[in-house]
């Protein structure tokens, strides 16, 4: 048995991932953890007061959906936990995936304008991901 690391932004664009990652732990009877980063390295880092309250309230939301993900997980019979970090995306997934011994690490694809990857750069990714945590990286 295993363990998916499936990293998530939650809300309604998500849905399709956590389906995905879902469906993968039941398929090969792995658990299933769901990480939110909160990553604010977007903002200009000179208003440090503003870029505090809008880590911790992505911190917030993420919780949030996490609960959420993990409620649909045990729902359909999938062992799952989640975890919220905060700090660069691709650090904090091989951080996590390190801790949590992940077996697998998937992603979700590009949709809507509020995606973070443009469908092109969502690869490259994986694949540097996959190479710096040792593990495979799938894109669901």
């Amino acid at each position: 048995m295993g363990r998916i690391l499936c990293a998530t932004r939650g809300g309604e664009g998500s849905q399709p991932t956590l389906d995905g990652a879902i469906a993968l732990a039941k398929e090969r009877g792995d658990s299933l953890v769901f990480l939110f980063v909160a990553d604010v390295s977007f903002l200009n880092q000179t208003a440090a007061p503003l870029v505090v309250d809008v880590e911790l309230r992505l911190e917030h939301m993420g919780r949030f959906q996490l609960a959420r993900a993990g409620e649909l997980a045990t729902s359909q019979g999938v062992e799952a936990q989640t975890l919220v970090r905060r700090g660069r995306l691709r650090s904090e997934l091989v951080a996590a995936a390190r801790e949590v011994g992940a077996t697998l690490i998937v992603l979700g694809r590009p949709t809507g304008q509020t995606a973070v990857f443009e469908t092109e750069t969502l690869p490259a990714f994986a694949a540097a991901l996959e190479a710096e945590a040792g593990i495979e990286v799938r894109i669901v």
